[in-house]
């Protein structure tokens, strides 16, 4: 029955995210309507009070074994992006035995272990399936319950949380105690329009979001972290790739080159960390760039990005809200803790933000924090939330699965660890003619990367 399924939309409190989320749960309940059935319950994980690490998902455990475990079957959980055939998804789950322990979803694996998920599995790394977040993924209520009454034995450790769609199967799968995911060809990736989609009971709009006219060039301002040592090698890598792109960008180092030219803040450069360096960055942009430019975005200077895209993509945010916006990590989100962009991937402030930060107390507790995750600390402390966005990535194209990437524009790469960084933009960042006109999908050739 379909009342017996509880949608959980992973929703964020950002405005354009927030009316995303809304627009999916009206159409949910729409078609609930729509074939004369009870509704089922639809919630925004952003609303759920009390839970700085939500997203997480596993902290929520308990709530769902206590509220829906007696009268539900199903809980099943979605992106703001996920499309849903309701009439589709019920046939579906009505496959499978819901007094069974089951988590289903679209199976992603990697083909050689990775950093972000500490190269696990590294003799085989395709053994281990985990679910393709955009398709949906769902656990069966006895499932959950067996969740909850684990996590209320034994908490969940203060840790990072990285990659939540790996981290979470890991903890399913209970190191073979616990199911295994089990694939589901219905829960789809595939565009809405795709000619593929027929047998599909979800899909997923995998374009780059435009809201009306992308943000003007002058009005993002590009900070690249460098220093001394890699002016040489890194620097002519953004020169030769994305540097075009960027109408205003500076390079702040601990050293002054005039040929490139970098600007010294006078802060020196440590070996890692670099939270000195980027309140100098911040206080800069706040003092001595435009008052007009409202985007700021600081990447490393082994980062690979699209400013062009990000232009697209920032047509979407209201630079008069505080916006912090990349890729989320989470630090000791089972136990408090906050979340953070990570700064690899770019990070990207609305100059409100930016004043917000700056106007409160919070500074580095050391030259050498890590900038991101003081910064995600600060913001956290100020109330201002992380916006996620999955295009932006902290690693390489190859230490993500081809079928994650697959229903991606990207924004973002970052490092140049082992792979020709140049090629890499080129084949996945750079836009091309087609895409420059009407912003639609095009097809790279991304197999030999």
């Amino acid at each position: 029955e379909l009342k017996e399924i509880v949608f959980i939309i992973q929703s964020q409190s950002n405005s354009f995210h927030s009316k995303r989320a809304e627009d999916l749960k009206r159409d949910i309940l729409k078609q609930a309507a729509d074939l004369g059935k009870e509704l089922p319950t639809v919630l925004l994980i952003h609303e759920m009070d009390g839970h700085e690490g939500a997203w997480t998902i596993l902290p929520l455990m308990r709530d769902f074994s206590v509220t829906y475990g007696r009268n539900s079957s199903w809980i099943f959980f979605c992106e703001e992006d996920t499309r849903i055939q309701v009439v589709k998804l019920l046939e579906t789950l009505g496959r499978f035995d819901g007094s069974k322990e089951w988590f289903l979803g679209k199976a992603l694996y990697d083909e050689e272990s990775t950093i972000i998920h500490h190269y696990a599995f590294a003799e085989n790394p395709t053994v281990f399936k985990f679910p393709d977040f955009a398709a949906g993924w769902a656990l069966s209520i006895p499932l959950v319950n067996k969740l909850a009454k684990k996590l209320k034995s034994e908490p969940l450790k203060s840790d990072f949380t990285i990659d939540l769609k790996h981290e979470i199967a890991l903890y399913i799968w209970q190191k073979g105690e616990g199911p295994h995911l089990t694939p589901v060809p219905e829960f789809c990736t595939d565009d809405v329009n795709s000619y593929k989609v027929d047998h599909c009971a979800t899909t997923f709009s995998n374009f780059l979001p435009l809201c009306g006219e992308p943000v003007k060039k002058e009005d993002v301002f590009v900070a690249v972290k460098t220093c001394r040592k890699f002016h040489g090698d890194r620097i002519p890598v953004v020169k030769q790739t994305w540097e075009r792109e960027a109408a205003l960008i500076e390079y702040y180092s601990d050293y002054t080159d005039i040929s490139i030219p970098t600007i010294d803040l006078g802060v020196p450069n440590t070996d890692r960390g670099h939270c000195g360096k980027t309140f100098a960055i911040l206080e800069r942009f706040l003092n001595h760039s435009s008052p007009r430019t409202p985007w700021l975005v600081i990447v490393d200077d082994d980062t690979l990005i699209s400013i062009f895209r990000l232009r697209k993509l920032l047509s979407c945010y209201d630079p008069n809200e505080p916006v912090f916006l990349g890729e989320r990590y989470g630090y000791g989100l089972g136990t408090g803790g906050y979340s953070y962009i990570t700064g690899g991937g770019g990070m990207v402030f609305s100059r409100i933000a930016v004043q917000k930060l700056l106007a409160s107390k919070c500074r580095c507790y050391s030259m050498d924090a890590p900038d991101d995750m003081v910064l995600g600390m600060c913001f956290s402390g100020l109330g201002i939330p992380i916006t996620h966005s999955p295009l932006f990535h902290q690693a390489r194209p190859m230490d993500y699965p081809k079928g994650y990437l697959s229903h991606q524009i990207p924004v973002s790469f970052h490092k140049h660890w082992n792979i020709d960084p140049v090629k890499v933009y080129f084949t996945w960042l750079a836009p091309s003619t087609e895409e420059s006109l009407n912003g639609k999908k095009v097809g790279y050739n991304r197999e030999d990367l």
